[in-house]
């Protein structure tokens, strides 16, 4: 289940960010484009999840497992996307928080698949918690288990771990990263620093692009 990027350009009203880049991302690994602010990352993951400004213009081409998905709407396309802030909805609970990103079923179902993310995370007894009240860690954490219970067939890392202190970052790094292989989905992260790559072979420069 490999995911394909073809950028012939991606620009903004101030001009052309990217040009020319070619990715194949394989199941299980990690990606990254690396670059400074401004440098159109961002706006690649939007593509990609179909969320671009309206003010943007792509040029290019994303599969997924074969499947063209630029004609497809944003739940269509599968892609799950973990931003530096958690985003979790402050008027949820942390079940009801995940329970938004379970597919339809019985209820029953539903609520199990959330318990058992929250075990797998290691945040069962915040279940009925207010996420105002969590750590920051334990924010990402949940934002981390509403990704992958979407049940997304690539995840997209959108400088995920940049707010957090540097043990909890070495820490969080390892948990996507192992669920990335577990998961055996292609991810695709970008970022500035260095000490949030995966692998050294498999990173590209967006300055190398423009």
């Amino acid at each position: 289940m490999s995911l394909e990027i073809a950028v012939r350009q991606l620009a903004s009203p101030q001009g052309v960010l990217l040009r020319d880049l070619n990715l194949q991302i394989a199941p299980g690994s990690i990606h990254t484009l690396m670059g400074e602010s401004g440098c159109g990352k961002s706006s690649l993951l939007a593509a990609i999840c179909g969320t671009l400004d309206a003010d943007m213009h792509f040029d290019g081409r994303i599969s997924l497992n074969g499947v063209e998905l630029d004609p497809l709407p944003t739940p269509a396309r599968r892609v799950g996307i973990l931003f530096q802030d958690a985003l979790l909805f402050p008027h949820l609970t942390v079940r009801e928080n995940l329970l938004f990103a379970v597919p339809r079923g019985p209820a029953a179902q539903r609520n199990a698949q959330v318990q058992q993310a929250l075990e797998d995370m290691e945040l069962a007894e915040f279940t009925e918690g207010d996420p105002a009240t969590l750590s920051g860690g334990q924010r990402a954490r949940v934002a981390l288990a509403r990704a992958l219970l979407a049940q997304p067939k690539a995840l997209l890392l959108d400088e995920p771990f940049s707010r957090l202190d540097a043990a909890l970052r070495e820490r969080m790094r390892a948990l996507v990263f192992r669920v990335v292989k577990m998961r055996n989905i292609p991810a695709l992260m970008v970022t500035h620093d260095l000490q949030d790559v995966a692998d050294p072979s498999l990173v590209c420069q967006a300055s190398d692009y423009r």
